[in-house]
């Protein structure tokens, strides 16, 4: 799957898998920002993204934390 800065689902679930026991709203951005693009099939540009898109992906990524949390 290819994603993008503009899939924050597809994103937040692959973030969620590869880090299941992460809570997402300890992780800083700078590193969000890095596991995004060391993601597998992550193809955008890196320096595409800003804190409105970090902020999507981090809001997908606590959906699927709080899944399994709750």
């Amino acid at each position: 799957m290819k994603l993008a800065w503009d899939n924050a689902e597809d994103i937040g679930i692959e973030l969620f898998e590869k880090f299941p026991d992460t809570n997402p709203l300890e992780v800083r951005f700078t590193d969000l920002h890095k596991w995004v693009t060391e993601l597998d099939g992550f193809e955008d540009d890196p320096r595409q993204s800003n804190e409105g898109l970090l902020e999507a992906i981090q809001m997908a990524w606590l959906e699927e934390w709080k899944e399994e949390n709750e």
